[in-house]
Parts: C-alpha cells; structure tokens; sequence
C-alpha cells in the first residue's frame, strides 16, 4: 500500500491569551491518499483554517507531527518548506489573494518564475484560457469581477500541476451562481490533472462533493469530537 500523501499525527495547536491556554486543535491525527479529495467541515472557529495552513507549513502545530509528499514537515528549516510548497501544493482562498500591480497573467506566471520556468508565459497564458479568461490576460485585478478574480487563483494554483491543492473556503466570498461555477472548475480541474484535493468549507452541500468528509468540532476531528460533544453534555448546567 502507497504511503498517504498528507499525513497528521497528534497535531496540536495552542496559544496565550489574557485567560491562558488557548486549545485551537486538540491531538489531530488523519491520512489523505494520492488523488482522494477531502472536505474538512465545521463552523467557524473550529479550526478548520489553522489545520490547512499547519498541512501547508505556513504555521507550525505545537506538537505532532505532519509528512506531506513523503517529507516530515516540520523536521525541514523554513526555506525548506518553502521549497516543498513551491514544489507540491496549489492554493485558493476565499480572499483571492492576487497581486494587484500585475495583471492576470502576471499573478499567474509569478509562481512558475519562481520555479526558473523558461516557458512560463505561455504555460500560464494556456491556463488562463483553459479557465475562461483568454480575453482578460492584461486586466489587472481590480477591473475583473470576484468570479473572475477566482479563476485567475485557480488558473496560478493548477498550473504548477500540484499533487496537493488546498482550497479555504474557495466560493466564501462569491454569490451562489458564481460560486456554483467556480466549484465545477475546481473539480474539472482537480480530475484532469489527478491531485489530491484538501477542501476546508462550512457547507455541507459543498463538502458532500469530495469523497469524504471529515467534520471537526472544538479542535477535534472524527470521532474524537462525537466524543468531545458527548463531554460536554454531561457537564453542562441543566437548565433551571
């Protein structure tokens, strides 16, 4: 059996606030493999985002363990990491997270250049059109709409072909029409080029389109927070 491409082994996350300790995951342990696509559900607070960005090595849990690509995560220096990111995930956020002084080609070039990409005009300008946009290369950010916006973040995550793309609630910030139209990009995208798929949403009907779902409550995820839940009913007051 081939080792998991995403793997977490008692991932903790703590921080100080002015009441103390702050628990943000508690004791997360899951395996993704190659090619699988993963919705992480929970409201908002529950940890969902922090778990993604410790997956990405963009924080750094408090305790545990991550392997991402084969790689212990955390065992390498920050460039490094930085190295694995370049080399491995794809990521799109709610927030779009484009440069606004280059155009839409620009932002999607940017990652291949950083690679040393001879060719990465012409890669990004053929991602761009598969997504849509061939008519919008020299547009800058803030003349395309927010669905626009979402597929020139789609077009810079795929066209490093990823093995992993990490999506933090990719419609958050788009109507339902929009939003519908983006999520079957991402899939189309996500099928075409075989990556594993890592989704964090609070939608279930969002979540219910990966192969599986994992639902984390309180820090916890699986049945740890059936569990967490269930404590947390016998300890509470009775109402009077």
């Amino acid at each position: 059996m081939s080792e998991p491409i995403i793997a977490l082994e008692r991932v903790s996350k703590q921080v100080q606030d002015s009441t103390g300790t702050l628990t943000i995951l508690d004791e997360i342990g899951l395996t993704v493999a190659a090619r699988e696509s993963v919705a992480i559900v929970g409201a908002s607070g529950s940890g969902k985002s922090t778990l993604l960005s410790i997956i990405a090595g963009l924080d750094v849990p408090t305790t545990g363990s991550v392997r991402l690509c084969g790689s212990d995560l955390f065992a390498l220096d920050e460039d490094a990491r930085a190295a694995l990111r370049g080399k491995h995930l794809g990521f799109v956020f709610q927030s779009f997270q484009l440069l606004g002084n280059r155009t839409a080609l620009e932002n999607v070039m940017l990652p291949l250049e950083l690679m040393g990409h001879r060719d990465a005009r012409t890669q990004a300008s053929e991602m761009l059109y598969r997504v849509g946009l061939g008519e919008r290369l020299s547009h800058y950010p803030k003349v395309l709409s927010g669905g626009e916006q979402q597929r020139v973040a789609l077009a810079r995550a795929f066209v490093v072909q990823p093995s992993v793309l990490l999506a933090d609630e990719p419609t958050g910030s788009l109507d339902f029409a929009t939003g519908a139209t983006i999520l079957e990009l991402m899939f189309d995208l996500n099928r075409e080029r075989g990556t594993t798929l890592m989704l964090v949403t609070h939608d279930d009907a969002l979540a219910s389109r990966c192969e599986r779902q994992l639902r984390i409550d309180a820090g916890r995820i699986g049945p740890s927070a059936v569990l967490h839940a269930i404590d947390h009913l016998k300890t509470a007051p009775l109402a009077p």
